[in-house]
């Protein structure tokens, strides 16, 4: 573990980060994945690199390393191991949790979209109105659930919404060490629930 610097007002400034680069994942099979990516959602095939050895820990374990570019010039990349094994999904995590989602420029390109995935067979969850914007969702064949996204809310109304989103959070993290304490004191099994509900349309009459 890396020592922590007790004195930290002579570090820098965080630098900027601009946006993301790639996200990286497993891949079972890189020609699929490539058909995926490339020929259905319209990603173009943008690099690959390749080695026996892993740049950062020196570790002897072959790869192909393939990267897809967005409009924006970030990717998502890929990892083909050469043993036709896809990646697990976490036990104790619901399918739904984990996720990578993308932004398209409309509504209309959102339904472009949904019906160009299920002419290629792929099943499709939505349009669904998240009220800031509107998403559909499906599987690559990796396992990882994609979203698709229009935004919908515009950039003052975001900026309106990141005026309470750090007090909000703070009031989570308030409840949940109680929810902790009481947990410990045998008081609650329950999962946490936040103290407020976002999607009042879904809570049972």
């Amino acid at each position: 573990m890396a020592a922590v610097l007790q004195d930290r007002s002579a570090l820098p400034a965080p630098a900027p980060i601009q946006q993301l680069h790639h996200y990286a994942y497993r891949a079972r099979d890189a020609e699929e994945t490539r058909h995926f990516y490339e020929d259905i959602l319209g990603l173009p095939l943008y690099h690959i690199i390749q080695s026996d050895h892993v740049p950062s820990t020196g570790e002897y374990c072959p790869y192909t390393h393939f990267f897809f570019r967005l409009q924006d010039g970030s990717f998502i990349a890929f990892f083909d191991l050469g043993d036709d094994q896809a990646c697990e999904p976490s036990p104790n995590t619901p399918r739904w949790v984990n996720h990578i989602s993308f932004r398209v420029d409309s509504i209309q390109a959102l339904q472009d979209m949904k019906a160009r995935l299920e002419a290629h067979g792929v099943e499709v969850l939505g349009v669904t109105d998240h009220h800031i914007f509107h998403s559909i969702y499906f599987f690559d064949p990796n396992g990882i659930r994609l979203e698709l996204t229009a935004q919908l809310a515009d950039e003052f109304q975001m900026l309106q919404e990141s005026m309470t989103a750090h007090a909000r959070l703070r009031e989570w993290t308030a409840r949940k060490e109680q929810w902790r304490r009481d947990r410990a004191a045998g008081k609650s099994a329950a999962p946490l629930k936040p103290q407020q509900n976002d999607r009042p349309e879904f809570v049972k009459k």
